[in-house]
């Protein structure tokens, strides 16, 4: 992550520390930011190119991580990360629903990003779609998203990397550091789905 996307992240941790930071006394590893407007209009479509939102997934614990497919490594952990913390649930993990949400609509068509997400997790389902439905979202959830040349014609996408999640009603309640573990992770989950 460069020093500009540091940046970013930091601020938005300190935006998501204003709502309610975790710590003793609280349940949860993440950040509790029970309360926030962050992310309340996802909308976008997955990989049969289907409109999904957040209320397609009400009574389940959801779990939003933005990214992209040509990411080399953040985006590939995160989600292994997820996908190994669903696992710790077991039957529990039924009840999570991760969305991945790609950055980068230019490259990510539907087909490809349903491809990427299911070989962490079956699961999984990557959200996409036009640039301006993509900045729309980007927008809502207060993330720093950049295009960075690489040289012919290539580029990579610098973002804020921090992972959203909602509890059974749909109400955002945490924001998770890309950096938790897949223990901490399901920790947090195993709160919300019992709450």
């Amino acid at each position: 992550m460069n020093p500009l996307s540091r940046a970013a992240a930091l601020a938005l941790l300190s935006l998501a520390c204003a709502c309610g930071p975790s710590g003793p006394g609280t349940p949860f590893n993440g950040v509790d930011v029970t309360g926030s407007a962050i992310g309340s209009s996802l909308k976008l479509r997955d990989g049969q190119g289907r409109e999904r939102s957040l209320a397609d997934f009400s009574g389940k614990v959801v779990v939003v991580a933005f990214g992209y497919t040509h990411c080399p490594d953040v985006c590939p952990m995160t989600l292994a990360n997820l996908a190994n913390a669903r696992r710790k649930l077991g039957k529990e993990g039924d009840q999570v629903q991760v969305l991945f949400v790609s950055v980068d609509p230019k490259r990510d068509t539907p087909e490809l990003l349903a491809r990427y997400v299911t070989a962490f997790d079956p699961t999984f389902i990557g959200l996409g779609g036009k640039p301006d439905d993509v900045q729309r979202t980007v927008k809502d959830f207060k993330l720093y998203v950049e295009e960075r040349p690489l040289g012919n014609g290539d580029y990579s996408v610098d973002h804020s990397a921090q992972i959203f999640a909602y509890d059974r009603k749909g109400n955002l309640r945490l924001v998770i550091p890309q950096t938790s573990a897949p223990d901490a992770i399901a920790s947090d989950l195993r709160v919300l789905l019992n709450a």
